[in-house]
């Protein structure tokens, strides 16, 4: 994929991963529009829980640049939830109106444009933990796995359109404090270099996973889901009244 001169809105990218993504291909030379939900940092405000504000988005940002090529969905939510509380409830549903619903929103929105186009590309978020689930945040799991599927069978319906789906899938990224609960976590820099590195091989890939995030993606098929799994629930004494 040539990260060049591309026209692209990235939806989610006002911190952490979204923002070093914009700064790394608008270095590579292609134009970069950032949507998010703060009116103050963005270049489109939307909120992907709100359809009218995802339409409202998508008008504006076809109004300035009718030549949209690429769509990025990756504004989330990663909430812990102690699963012996239904108080949790509140947590899931966000979590699951954020990651999942609003990708969907997102992608519906601008399918009719990039079709329209005959060419384009739509960029999705999932995560390592999609593969290897995390069990203090076990809805964040389950929607990025939920996504991982959703970008399959989107990929399958849109074959033949000139549209193609690829899929990021991050390991444990150093943003939003998570340099502090997993010290083992990958630099932002770090990791969107060497994303966007595989991400510009021919022919592009359906999923861009680093050399961090192949343990998670290949545990089943490498027979090491149950321990890498029984490992990660030492982090369930990260909740409130767990030891």
């Amino acid at each position: 994929m040539d990260l060049s001169h591309r026209t692209v809105f990235l939806v989610g990218g006002t911190s952490g991963i979204g923002r070093e993504l914009a700064r790394r291909l608008t270095a590579a030379g292609s134009t970069v529009a950032v949507g998010g939900r703060s009116a103050d940092e963005p270049d489109f405000t939307i909120d992907v829980t709100d359809p009218a504000s995802i339409a409202r988005a998508r008008d504006a940002v076809l109004a300035r640049f009718p030549q949209l090529d690429t769509v990025v969905t990756m504004a989330g939510v990663m909430l812990p939830e102690d699963l012996r509380d239904p108080g949790h409830f509140e947590a899931a549903r966000r979590t699951i109106d954020v990651n999942l619903t609003g990708t969907i929103r997102v992608l519906d929105a601008f399918t009719p444009h990039l079709i329209g186009r005959g060419a384009g590309t739509f960029i999705t978020v999932t995560s390592g933990i999609a593969f290897l689930p995390f069990p203090p945040m076990p809805t964040y799991a389950a929607s990025k796995a939920a996504v991982h599927a959703y970008s399959e069978a989107l990929r399958v319906q849109l074959e033949g359109t000139g549209v193609d789906v690829v899929e990021l899938v991050p390991p444990a990224v150093a943003t939003a404090g998570q340099e502090r609960v997993n010290p083992q976590a990958l630099p932002v820099a770090d990791y969107v270099a060497e994303a966007l590195r595989l991400l510009s091989a021919e022919p592009t890939p359906d999923e861009v996973l680093v050399e961090r995030v192949r343990t998670h993606r290949w545990a089943e098929r490498d027979g090491t889901y149950r321990e890498l799994v029984a490992q990660r629930a030492q982090a369930l004494s990260m909740l409130p009244g767990r030891d």
